[in-house]
This record gives structure tokens, C-alpha cells and sequence, in this order.
């Protein structure tokens, strides 16, 4: 089983590392009358669905400007200043579109003005099957899935929806190693109809992953 990475800690928790090489991140580079923005939508994102890096240029000469992504994904060196390009709007707007799969530090920089840090991050993907999903009143039911990018050793809670709307673990397991993708699995004895999901934990590289909840719809 490959080494477990020590846990990252939630949203508010992730530090923006200092990158080497990377362009000044005051927000004022070289011209002190522009500034550059920069923010990440969504932000968490799902490991390999697209999340949008946008900003913009303020102050004179703002339109036509070529804008360089820089970034890194963890453990975020080395820094690469010149990820890709764009060209700012009429209004000194810019865009770009990524689909990163580990936690990732991005800036933006014009000449001398860069953005500040933002780092996006990356959640797994969680998939989850049952066995059976009308299974009779306490029959054994496998909870199964898999987690992408791998993760192998992580604790995997499957939970069950209360009648709050909130979610109660109800089991643990790990994920272990496969082809590619870690996987689980955990047996459950079901006694009533239940809405279910899974979290797996999260570590350095990624913040905790969900699954679609699933329906177990139990009967006599």
C-alpha cells in the first residue's frame, strides 16, 4: 500500500505556499497605477472538471493585454510562470479554463503587475454502488466505489441521510489499492429505506470527496 499522505485540513486550512520562481505577488508589480485581480470558479472543483481562473487588468492601458497563467499543483514547485496566455477585453477582463487534478496555485501577471495567489482546490472523484437497491428489511448490502485521483489508505465514512437533512456516518472503511482509481468496499445490514453517500477523507494533495447519494429502498 503506498504511503499514506498526512491530512490536509478543510478549506480555511490549506496554506498558499511561496513558489520559487514565481512572478511578485503584490498585486502592483512594476506599475503601481495598474492592479491585476484574479479569482477561481468553482473553487472546490472535482478532480478533472473545469474550473474558471478570470480577472481583470485596472487602470490605463488595460485593454489588448497579453496575460500569463502561472502555477503549480501540489506540493505547488516547481512554479510555472507561463501555463498559458490570453489577451485582456475592452475592459481589461481575462479568462482562462483549467482541469486540474491536485490542489493547485495559480497567478496571473502583465508585464510587471501580477495577481495575488489563489490556490484551487481539488476534490476527488467519488463514485458509489450498492448491491442491491431494494433490498428486503435487513439483508446485507455492499457499499462500493472508487476514488480518482488514487488515495490509497484514506478512511472512506459511509453515511446516511437523518431526518434533518443532515448526514450520520454509519460505517468506515479505506480505500486500497487498484489498477487505477483506489477503491472500497463495505458490507451494511438495511433495515429501513435510507438515502446514502460517501466522503473520503481528505489529505495534502486533496480537500474531502463526495459521492452522489444513492436510494435503498428496503421492503418485507
Amino acid at each position: 500500500m503506498k504511503k499514506i499522505i498526512a491530512a490536509a485540513g478543510i478549506l480555511a486550512a490549506v496554506a498558499v505556499p511561496t513558489a520559487a520562481g514565481a512572478a511578485p505577488g503584490n498585486g502592483n508589480g512594476n506599475n503601481s497605477t495598474q492592479t491585476l485581480t484574479l479569482k477561481a470558479t468553482p473553487n472546490p472543483v472535482v478532480a478533472g472538471r473545469s474550473v474558471v481562473l478570470s480577472g481583470q487588468l485596472k487602470g490605463p492601458n488595460h485593454a489588448g493585454r497579453t496575460v500569463a497563467l502561472g502555477g503549480a499543483p501540489y506540493p505547488f514547485t516547481p512554479f510555472n510562470n507561463n501555463l498559458a496566455t490570453t489577451v485582456t477585453d475592452a475592459a481589461g477582463n481575462y479568462a482562462f479554463t483549467r482541469r486540474p487534478q491536485l490542489n493547485t496555485l495559480y497567478r496571473t501577471h502583465v508585464g510587471g503587475v501580477s495577481s495575488p495567489n489563489v490556490t484551487v482546490l481539488v476534490r476527488r472523484r467519488v463514485s458509489l454502488r450498492l448491491s442491491d437497491y431494494t433490498p428486503r428489511r435487513g439483508q446485507v448490502v455492499r457499499f462500493s466505489g472508487r476514488a480518482c485521483p488514487t488515495g490509497d489508505g484514506l478512511i472512506v465514512s459511509i453515511q446516511r441521510k437523518t431526518s434533518t437533512g443532515s448526514y450520520r456516518t454509519v460505517r468506515r472503511t479505506r480505500l486500497r489499492e487498484a489498477a487505477r482509481c483506489s477503491v472500497y468496499s463495505k458490507r451494511l445490514r438495511v433495515y429501513h429505506d435510507g438515502r446514502f453517500r460517501t466522503v473520503v477523507a481528505s489529505d495534502a494533495s486533496h480537500v474531502r470527496g463526495f459521492s452522489r447519494s444513492r436510494v435503498a429502498d428496503a421492503h418485507r
